[in-house]
């Protein structure tokens, strides 16, 4: 979609979803849900589905949207359909970022479905705000997937 190739990021099959104790999905928006790009990777997951090797496995989802009205909310919602097929317990990080999560001074991304920042042109980078609900979902969903794997928290 014109964007550059990112050669030194990993690269996960959807096979090897199986192998992980839980999954953090993160994602662009395009026209309030998923990209297509990621819904293909969904798409590529039906051999898991017949097997249901990702049931019961936490699942969580962070996002990026290019405005302000661009899918905050919607793209997780949607996104949530695909976890549900594959029997995945959905971990929002709901309201547990605190205070936070209600700031009126700055624009920030962000929902109790998940992290999330603007993108805007793409020259905006996250806030410091936007980045402290990151680090927080990721050790909130770690703890509870250690929970479920049955270790404690």
């Amino acid at each position: 979609m014109g964007a550059p190739p990112k050669t030194d990021a990993p690269v996960i099959t959807p096979q090897e979803l199986a192998e992980a104790d839980g999954i953090l999905f993160g994602f662009p928006t395009r026209f309030g849900m998923m990209a297509a790009q990621m819904k293909a990777f969904f798409d590529a997951t039906g051999g898991l589905w017949r097997e249901q090797s990702l049931a019961g496995k936490p699942a969580g989802i962070f996002y990026s949207t290019g405005t302000q009205g661009g899918g905050q909310e919607t793209t997780p919602l949607t996104a949530v359909t695909q976890l549900t097929h594959h029997g995945m317990v959905f971990v929002p990080v709901g309201y547990t970022f605190g205070a936070k999560m209600f700031g009126m001074d700055s624009v920030q991304g962000g929902s109790p479905y998940g992290a999330g920042t603007f993108a805007g042109d793409g020259s905006r980078w996250p806030t410091e705000v936007e980045l402290e609900h990151a680090f927080h979902q990721g050790k909130y969903f770690a703890g509870i997937a250690k929970r479920l794997k049955g270790g404690s928290a």
